[in-house]
C-alpha cells in the first residue's frame, strides 16, 4: 500500500471532522412526478441533480442520487434493485414461460416473488452492466460526497433460476464476482451493499458474508464502504422475520467500515444486540420509519440518538438515517423526514439554531 493510501484520508472520514455523527440516507427517493412523463436521460440527470439538492438543503451530509434512474414501472415492489443488476448481465435472459416459472416457485427463494428476474443459461459476465457510466452521472451533478448503492449479490442470486451453474454456491460467487468488477473505480465517497433477504435467512450468513467480501474488498482504499441491512420493505410491510441477535457473527464477519441497520421500525433488543458489534465496525442507526407516514420531530430523533447511545456507548454511532429507502412514500413525507433527521442530529450534538 502506497504511503498516500495509508495518510489521505477519505471523504467521509474529512465529514466527520464537521460533526462525529453523520447524517445519509439509504438509497432510493421519491421520483418527482413529472420524471414519470418525461423519463429520459436529460430528465433523469435532472431529477438527479434535485434529489441531491433537495437532501443536501435538509442538511443531510451523504446524501443519496436516489436510484432514480433504476426505478422500472413493470417490476415496483422491488424498485428496480433486482432487474436493473441481474439482466444486463451476460449468461442471464429476462424471456421464460410456465415450465421455468414453475421450476422457480418449486425452489420458494423468495414467497413476494412470482416468478424468476431472469434465467442464468451461462456463465455470468458484465454484459452491459456498467455501474461506472451511472456512478460518473450522479457525480456530475453531486455538489459534494455522497454514496453509491448496490443491491447484495445474495439477495440478486436468489432471485434466479440457474440453469448452468448446478448449485446455488456457485451461482452466488458467479454474481459476486461480476458486481466486483464493477466497483472498482468508482467516483464516489461510500459504497454500500444493499441486503434485504439475509436477516430472514441467517443459516446462509457465511456464504452471504464471502459473497458480499468478495464485492467490497474489490472497492477502492479511498472510497467508505458500507453494508445496509433491512428487514424488508413492501408496500409498508416487513417480509423477514429473524433479529440482529441471531447475525452478529455475520456482521462481524464483514469487510465493511460501517453498518446502515434498521431499528426504528424494531424492537429494543435489537439495539441492545449491537453490543456485541465489533469496535472496528462502526454503526449506522435507523432512526426514521420508512414504513408509515407519521413524521417524526427533531426531539424524538434526538432522544432515539440519546437511547443508541447510552445504550451502546458514546461515539459507537456514526451515522443516523432512515430505516431504508424512501421511494414508497410521498416526496412531501420523505422530505419533511430528512429535514427533522437532520435537525434531530443538531439539537442532541447542541448544534441546533434558533
Amino acid at each position: 500500500m502506497s504511503e498516500n493510501a495509508i495518510e489521505k484520508p477519505n471523504a467521509v472520514q474529512e465529514l466527520r471532522r464537521e460533526s462525529t455523527i453523520l447524517t445519509t440516507t439509504v438509497g432510493s427517493y421519491p421520483l418527482p412526478d413529472w420524471l414519470l412523463g418525461a423519463a429520459g436521460e436529460t430528465a433523469v440527470v435532472d431529477a438527479t441533480r434535485v434529489i441531491f439538492d433537495t437532501q443536501r438543503q435538509a442538511g443531510i451530509d451523504l446524501p443519496t442520487d436516489g436510484e432514480l434512474y433504476r426505478f422500472d414501472i413493470n417490476h415496483p415492489e422491488t424498485n428496480g434493485m433486482i432487474e436493473y443488476f441481474v439482466r444486463p448481465m451476460g449468461g442471464t435472459r429476462a424471456d421464460f414461460g410456465r415450465t421455468e416459472v414453475e421450476a422457480f416457485r418449486r425452489q420458494r427463494a423468495m414467497d413476494f416473488r412470482a416468478k424468476p428476474a431472469a434465467v442464468v443459461e451461462a456463465e455470468l459476465t458484465e454484459g452491459t452492466l456498467d455501474l461506472l457510466s451511472d456512478c460518473a452521472r450522479a457525480a456530475a451533478v453531486a455538489g459534494g460526497p455522497f454514496k453509491f448503492t448496490l443491491t447484495s449479490p445474495y439477495m440478486l442470486a436468489r432471485t434466479l433460476l440457474d440453469n448452468y451453474y448446478g448449485d446455488f454456491d456457485t451461482l452466488l460467487m458467479g454474481v459476486a464476482n461480476v458486481l466486483a468488477d464493477q466497483v472498482r473505480g468508482l467516483p464516489c465517497a461510500c459504497v454500500q451493499v444493499d441486503e434485504a433477504n439475509i436477516p430472514g435467512n441467517p443459516e446462509d450468513a457465511p456464504l452471504a458474508a464471502q459473497a458480499i467480501n468478495t464485492v467490497l474488498d474489490a472497492v477502492d482504499p479511498s472510497v467508505e464502504k458500507a453494508v445496509h441491512f433491512c428487514f424488508g420493505n413492501y408496500g409498508g410491510q416487513t417480509i423477514q422475520r429473524g433479529t440482529w441477535r441471531s447475525l452478529i457473527a455475520f456482521l462481524n464477519a464483514l469487510h465493511t467500515d460501517h453498518l446502515v441497520l434498521e431499528l426504528a421500525h424494531r424492537p429494543e433488543d435489537d439495539l441492545i444486540a449491537l453490543k456485541e458489534i465489533d469496535p472496528r465496525i462502526q454503526l449506522g442507526i435507523g432512526v426514521v420509519d420508512i414504513k408509515i407516514n407519521h413524521l417524526e420531530t427533531p426531539e424524538q430523533i434526538a432522544r432515539r440518538l440519546d437511547h443508541a447511545e447510552k445504550e451502546l456507548g458514546p461515539g459507537r454511532v456514526a451515522f443516523i438515517h432512515p430505516d431504508c429507502g424512501f421511494w414508497m412514500l410521498k416526496r412531501s413525507v420523505a422530505d419533511r423526514k430528512i429535514a427533522a433527521l437532520a435537525q434531530g442530529r443538531d439539537l442532541y450534538l447542541g448544534k441546533a439554531t434558533a
